[in-house]
């Protein structure tokens, strides 16, 4: 189903737009949520808990993009779940750890993604990269797949793939630096 319908579904007020929602993006969302959990039942949880949050979110919003809506929910959902279990160092926090030397400045390095400021700048590094670049960033960092599942879906190997994220974590914070954040 096309996702301006189910939104309309959503104004209808129209539990079908759950079940469209799940239909269409359930394995995403799951996929999202079990990145940064490793834990089937955590993880399903979450995505349960986003679809209600959707539900108590549209109407009123509109969303441009219903998967990014519905990812963007599951996942700060499924980090806010990570970090109340205290999950030990693997995972997802092996992921923001990589990134604490580009962004943080504080204990924790995904407050530092609730910025917008900062936000903007990693959109702009973002959008400067080649395709494949930005492919492997976006998989690691934002879905926290592991180097060997990029590694398939681009054609290279794990130590390939941590050479261009080492080279991208530099990257990205001499362009934080040129703009001023402080690291």
């Amino acid at each position: 189903m096309d996702d301006n319908k189910i939104i309309e579904l959503f104004f209808e007020r129209s539990e079908q737009a759950i079940a469209e929602i799940g239909n269409k993006y359930g394995r995403l969302c799951s996929s999202v949520s079990y990145n940064i959990l490793h834990n089937r039942e955590d993880a399903e949880e979450c995505v349960n808990d986003a679809y209600f949050t959707v539900w108590n979110k549209i109407p009123p919003e509109r969303p441009n993009s219903l998967a990014a809506f519905v990812c963007m929910i599951v996942r700060n959902i499924s980090f806010n779940k990570f970090k109340y279990n205290k999950a030990q160092k693997r995972g997802y926090a092996v992921c923001l750890d990589e990134l604490e030397e580009c962004v943080s400045g504080a204990d924790d390095p995904a407050e530092h993604f609730e910025n917008k400021q900062l936000a903007g700048y990693i959109d702009e590094f973002l959008d400067g990269l080649d395709d494949k670049s930005h492919a492997v960033f976006v998989r690691r960092y934002w879905f926290g797949e592991d180097f060997s599942k990029i590694g398939r879906i681009i054609g290279a190997s794990d130590g390939a793939v941590k050479v261009r994220l080492t080279r991208l974590r530099k990257k990205l914070r001499d362009f934080l630096v040129t703009k001023g954040v402080t690291l």
